[in-house]
């Protein structure tokens, strides 16, 4: 089987789809796939999107609609699409609708979320592409439980989060609340709050430690340095940081947001915006109890990727081998794939316009306060 996903491979600290596509990658090749990231073969058996979008995405190898017109050339080409983004998470208006666009021309939608499918149909995506969910998954290899701190119930309660993207939406309302809450000595005598990675630009924190990005076996060994892993990430996806902070045994303090009830449920407390302190303490007093239920965490990249393998065999194996489209009906279906192209070129054109006059305005806010 040759899998061929749209996305550059890249070492180092990076998103979580980044991340999914290098286990991915080498999950499959392990079970002898071949895995590319081109479409220049002509036996593929499996398109994968993860990075659909060019122009936009910055990791794209190839957009939905190069994939669309090698199916018109290979019909028995599979493509799955993999719904990892949505706009809530960072208060955009154009990510469902592209998400959607890519759908038509899929065979197969995998959602990394339940919350993410009701969301992409009252979008627009139809109902009648078949789908499933497929969690998402850390190696477990590097983030584990072995040699992690456990806290004695002696000195403060370490707590640590960790982001990639530097967006508001991340949670740092919420971690900006903690930072505050570590002027008060009644907080700041029994916690201690770190952040790993990028946060904006405009937010100041003065009670927090601060790290850079840090990624693989680095990462890990940071984060088995702290007690409690919190998250206030708003409309998730999935993510992956909070899978990383429990797989490496840190108790979750959780929101109650996107996915983060069925990624993170039964594996720590769930908090929203009123009653963050409360749940904060909560977690002081009853961290025995999670420590011992965060044992049983399962969501590793290797289940992840089975359930990918086992999908992209049994779609394999249903595959049309005799499937054959006339000239002229790919002609049509070409030059129709070709004019959306155009048009999404535009939508990327006023998109980015947009983000450009938004962040120049930004710029003219901050110099005149």
């Amino acid at each position: 089987m040759k899998v061929s996903l749209n996305t550059r491979f890249i070492d180092g600290p990076a998103g979580g789809g980044m991340q999914f596509a290098n286990y991915l990658k080498t999950y499959l090749k392990k079970k002898d796939v071949q895995v590319i990231n081109h479409l220049k073969d002509k036996d593929i058996d499996i398109i994968l999107h993860i990075s659909p979008f060019p122009h936009l995405m910055s990791v794209a190898s190839y957009s939905y609609f190069d994939a669309a017109i090698y199916k018109i050339n290979h019909p028995s080409t599979i493509i799955v699409q993999r719904i990892n983004e949505c706009d809530e998470r960072k208060g955009t208006n154009y990510i469902n609708t592209l998400l959607v666009d890519v759908s038509r021309y899929s065979d197969f939608v995998v959602y990394i979320a339940s919350w993410l499918k009701p969301l992409m149909e009252k979008n627009g995506l139809s109902k009648e592409i078949p789908s499933r969910i497929i969690l998402n998954g850390a190696d477990s290899n590097i983030f584990n439980q072995n040699n992690k701190l456990i806290w004695n119930n002696k000195g403060k309660l370490r707590i640590v989060t960790h982001h990639w993207g530097g967006n508001y939406f991340k949670g740092h309302d919420i971690y900006k609340r903690l930072d505050e809450l570590l002027e008060n000595p009644n907080y700041k005598n029994i916690f201690e709050f770190t952040f790993i990675g990028n946060y904006p630009k405009d937010i100041s924190y003065k009670n927090t430690n601060i790290i850079p990005p840090l990624s693989g076996a680095i990462l890990a060994d940071e984060l088995k340095k702290h007690h409690i892993y919190l998250t206030a990430s708003r409309n998730e996806p999935a993510g992956m940081h909070h899978i990383e902070g429990t797989l490496c045994g840190l108790p979750l303090l959780y929101v109650n947001s996107g996915a983060l009830p069925e990624y993170c449920s039964g594996f720590g407390i769930e908090f929203n915006e009123k009653n963050f302190e409360e749940k904060l303490l909560q977690i002081h007093k009853e961290y025995d109890i999670w420590e011992e239920k965060i044992k049983a965490y399962k969501n590793t990249s290797d289940k992840m990727c089975e359930e990918f393998h086992e999908l992209f065999i049994k779609l394999h194996a249903k595959k049309n081998t005799s499937a054959k489209i006339n000239s002229i009906t790919k002609l049509a279906k070409i030059f129709s794939i070709q004019l959306n192209r155009l048009i999404y070129l535009l939508k990327i054109i006023y998109i980015k316009f947009n983000l450009f006059i938004k962040n120049e305005r930004t710029k003219i806010s901050n110099s005149t306060k």
